[in-house]
């Protein structure tokens, strides 16, 4: 799993079937004590809501297929499972989500 900001979307007009009604967003993953940009974006599919900004939880592997709502036979490597409100590293704060 990484922890990543949404930074953009992804829009296609020819697609899998079984992506169709999916969201696509681009996420640059997060250092987990800096929450400075680290590493490459990954597209991602969205399966829970998130949006622009956002920091999310981005699972990655088969593991992303096994996501609630989706189907087996999914073609997707990366799945955002979950918007993060706080992340705390040995009782201080690192990250906290911004009422909106």
């Amino acid at each position: 799993m990484i922890l990543g900001r949404v930074v953009g979307t992804v829009v296609t007009t020819q697609k899998d079937a079984s992506l169709t009604g999916q969201k696509l967003l681009v996420v640059q993953p997060v250092d987990i004590i800096s929450f400075k940009d680290s590493g490459p974006t990954v597209v991602a599919l969205d399966v829970i809501g998130a949006g622009q900004n956002e920091v999310v939880m981005v699972v990655g592997g088969s593991s992303a297929r096994l996501a609630e709502g989706l189907e087996n036979k999914v073609p997707t490597d990366q799945s955002i499972t979950a918007i993060v409100d706080a992340v705390e590293i040995m009782g201080g704060t690192v990250f906290t989500k911004t009422p909106s």
